[in-house]
């Protein structure tokens, strides 16, 4: 893994770290919206949906698109895709150091 790697990861979790990002992202996970739209549907004003939405867009979570005079956002499934994959790979490799070390502590017992 890259540092680039860790640092999209990091970049990712600290989007999806305020719980109010997940609930956006899970209401355009449903539909694309406008952040008005998700303004009526979340108990947060609609600055506070850009400034979030800003993040998640920043992380790649979610891309806008212009629909007429209006700015959709939906969620882009990729990332968190790849999010997961990154996430096995890291704990593949634990498993496969802790099954190592594990050995050794085994051998040393005998």
């Amino acid at each position: 893994m890259t540092v680039g790697t860790y640092a999209e990861l990091a970049s990712v979790f600290a989007a999806l770290s305020d719980e109010t990002r997940w609930e956006i992202l899970t209401e355009l996970g449903r539909s694309d919206q406008s952040a008005s739209s998700l303004a009526t549907r979340l108990p947060v004003s609609r600055q506070a949906i850009a400034k979030h939405l800003t993040a998640l867009q920043a992380c790649g979570l979610v891309e806008s698109v212009k629909v007429g005079r209006e700015i959709r956002y939906r969620a882009l499934g990729a990332e968190l895709n790849k999010t997961a994959r990154t996430l096995e790979r890291i704990g593949a490799e634990w498993d496969r150091r802790l099954a190592a070390i594990k050995e050794i502590a085994e051998s040393m017992e005998e």
